[in-house]
């Protein structure tokens, strides 16, 4: 898939498990690790948008399209 989530690296910056950031936005671990590999179909901006308060951070820093 050409989009890729870049969470783990935005993770390793902020010094934030996986498990604490699931527990700030609401959402549980296991999705988040769904959305963190890749595997998500979707993500709701509600979603992307706590993501990017609590990380303090840009949608663009946690996505990013690259071509086949």
């Amino acid at each position: 898939m050409p989009i890729i989530v870049d969470i783990d690296v935005m993770l390793a910056k902020r010094k934030m498990s996986v498990g604490e950031l699931a527990d700030r936005v609401g959402i549980t671990p296991a999705n988040l690790a769904v959305l963190k590999n890749g595997r998500a179909k979707a993500v709701r901006f509600t979603t992307l948008n706590a993501l990017c308060e609590i990380l303090e951070c840009q949608p663009g820093d946690l996505l990013r399209w690259e071509n086949d």
